[in-house]
């Protein structure tokens, strides 16, 4: 798909990342008793490059003005980004859970809120809102004459809210190439398969009718995602270029062969019997290169 060259150890250490982020995902949501593991097990390889390899991000300073943004529109998932944080030292599992959905001391809710993690840059959870933000945060980097990069996590099923919509049309006309949308394209939402409930294909065709550039991988596979952002260009504030758009084919449940493609595991916990089989499936289907 690409010519750029990935160095294969530094992919060989994401893919330990995440399996590590996987089973820790599921530990968290088996004590906390509560997600969405489908969609967030399908995020997984992409948060894991952009946390560990590829955003300019300090995880001790989560507010460094220079820093790249990363907004989860598909907040919904965001156990994924609590255990990518616990795991880069900014929370301990055990103060995740502590302060889970509490009434009083709640700073870990199911939705992500950036009034209580510094580390969140948009509160989610009504679908539809991360993209829009994200384009006011990459229009303001060139206000700004700033060169951090904007990216945004988008659902497949979220594209039913036009709002999305809006905010392609936006980014293509204002040429963000600040700007870049990775859509988690697992094919399954809530109340069944994407294409059934709102058929959103040709995806690439309508993304590029927008005026973005468009990019499709297995967003499954770290090497393949490696080099969907090697590849993107640098982020100049004065240039003015196609924004880019990752269709990341994913599968929902992602390592766990019971919740792979299963829409049931859109949402609800796991219980310990449950866990022990998911933590040995993801281990049986860890990638060897």
């Amino acid at each position: 798909m690409y010519t750029y060259n990935i160095d294969l150890d530094t992919v060989k250490e994401l893919e330990e990342k995440c399996l590590k982020i996987r089973k820790d995902l599921l530990n968290l949501i088996y004590r906390i008793g509560m997600g969405h593991l489908g969609g967030e097990l399908s995020i997984v390889e992409v948060a894991v490059a952009l946390y560990y390899k590829y955003l300019a991000y300090d995880p001790e300073n989560p507010k460094w003005p220079e820093r790249d943004r990363l907004v989860l529109s598909k907040g919904h998932c965001s156990e994924t980004l609590y255990t990518i944080f616990a795991d880069l030292g900014m929370f301990t599992m055990d103060y995740i859970v502590e302060h889970f959905e509490t009434l009083d001391t709640s700073r870990f809710g199911m939705h992500s809120n950036r009034k209580y993690v510094d580390a969140i840059e948009a509160s989610a959870g009504s679908l539809g809102h991360g993209l829009p933000i994200a384009v006011g945060l990459a229009l303001g980097a060139r206000m700004q004459k700033k060169f951090w990069r904007t990216f945004v996590i988008v659902g497949d099923g979220e594209l039913n809210e036009g709002t999305n919509w809006e905010a392609f049309m936006a980014g293509g006309h204002h040429q963000l190439g600040n700007l870049t949308a990775i859509i988690d394209k697992n094919g399954l939402q809530m109340t069944g398969f994407t294409r059934d409930v709102m058929n959103i294909d040709p995806l690439d065709k309508k993304l590029e009718a927008f005026g973005w550039k468009v990019l499709e991988i297995d967003g499954n596979d770290m090497y393949e995602v490696c080099e969907a952002f090697q590849s993107l260009p640098p982020a100049d504030p004065l240039s003015r270029r196609k924004p880019v758009a990752i269709i990341a084919n994913t599968t929902k449940g992602k390592g766990v062969d019971f919740m792979e493609n299963v829409a049931k595991w859109h949402g609800g916990g796991i219980a310990k019997e449950q866990l022990d089989i998911a933590l040995a499936s993801v281990e049986k289907n860890r990638r060897v290169r």
